[in-house]
């Protein structure tokens, strides 16, 4: 797996180690403090993760903007979602409180096995099949009482801005015409007149855990909410590609307006992503490459 470079994802990253996870585990929940403890090569964007004995795994929020409402989700809607799936999801354990110098909330949730999709061979037209299964499964759980979208699941056009601002910030490094062609494409879709329906709101390799070619568990769900199936559809470009992209929406049965909707998501969290974490995180970096490649080859 690569090593970030820099050593930080985030200018105002909190400072964690697994020192730091120990003192919280000894004074929070101490029938866990002797497990051993490893720390993740690079964890998630939102949060530093740590392996907790053979079993559990512990999160702590990598800045402090992003240090809430995420676990609650999670905590929240996890186990309700949990069973109604067709694949494993993290299930939540504890949550630990402020203190041993650390600012903020963080968890202890269970531990998943397998090889994260951005680092292993995936069996893409049979990923076509189960990624279809997942989100029909996920649409078809009652929405009633489900948070509602926040920067994931609600339209594109809050998005504009930032987007634009990072084909700008790519300078030469893109096609910027191609780009920002493909990405009003999106903007002038129909908006979603369905009602909401549940989506995981990351859904990219780096979350999907696979073993053999198969996915077999899908992690970080702080993003969940109830809005437009586009955002989930996004993973027709950010992991499947121009052969197997058909059958997944064949098996779903999604319409133009969503379909080119989901290609924006594509668009707009590579044109995000890729200034931010150019020099700092090589993983979400050749992700984001690849998210825009196939996005505009369906131009």
């Amino acid at each position: 797996m690569p090593v970030v470079t820099g050593g930080k994802m985030h200018a105002d990253e909190l400072e964690t180690d697994e020192g730091l996870v120990r003192r919280l585990l000894a004074a929070q929940f101490p029938q866990w403090a002797e497990l051993p403890i490893e720390a993740l090569p690079l964890g998630g964007t939102d949060n530093a993760i740590y392996r907790l004995g053979n079993e559990l795994s512990v999160r702590l929020p990598r800045r402090s903007d992003w240090a809430r409402g995420s676990d609650d989700n999670e905590f929240e809607w996890l186990p309700k979602l949990a069973p109604l799936l067709p694949l494993p999801v993290p299930r939540p354990i504890a949550r630990g409180a402020p203190g041993e110098g650390y600012p903020h909330d963080w968890a202890v949730y269970n531990w998943l096995e397998g090889e994260d999709a951005a680092n292993a061979l995936l069996d893409l037209p049979r990923a076509a099949i189960d990624l279809a299964g997942l989100l029909a499964a996920l649409w078809r759980i009652d929405p009633t009482g489900g948070p509602p979208p926040g920067g994931r699941g609600g339209s594109l056009r809050p998005r504009d801005e930032h987007t634009r601002a990072g084909i700008a910030a790519l300078g030469d490094l893109i096609d910027a015409a191609a780009v920002t062609k493909a990405w009003e494409t999106a903007l002038a879709a129909p908006e979603w007149d369905g009602p909401p329906v549940w989506i995981h709101g990351d859904l990219d390799a780096r979350n999907l855990l696979v073993r053999d070619g198969r996915i077999i568990g899908l992690l970080d769900w702080g993003s969940t909410c109830v809005g437009d199936p586009a955002c989930d559809v996004k993973v027709a470009w950010a992991v499947l590609d121009a052969e197997t992209r058909p059958v997944f929406r064949e098996l779903l049965e999604i319409d133009e307006a969503t379909w080119a909707r989901g290609r924006g998501w594509a668009l707009s969290q590579a044109m995000i992503a890729l200034p931010y974490y150019l020099h700092t995180y090589p993983v979400i970096v050749e992700q984001a490459w690849r998210w825009l490649g196939e996005a505009l080859a369906d131009s």
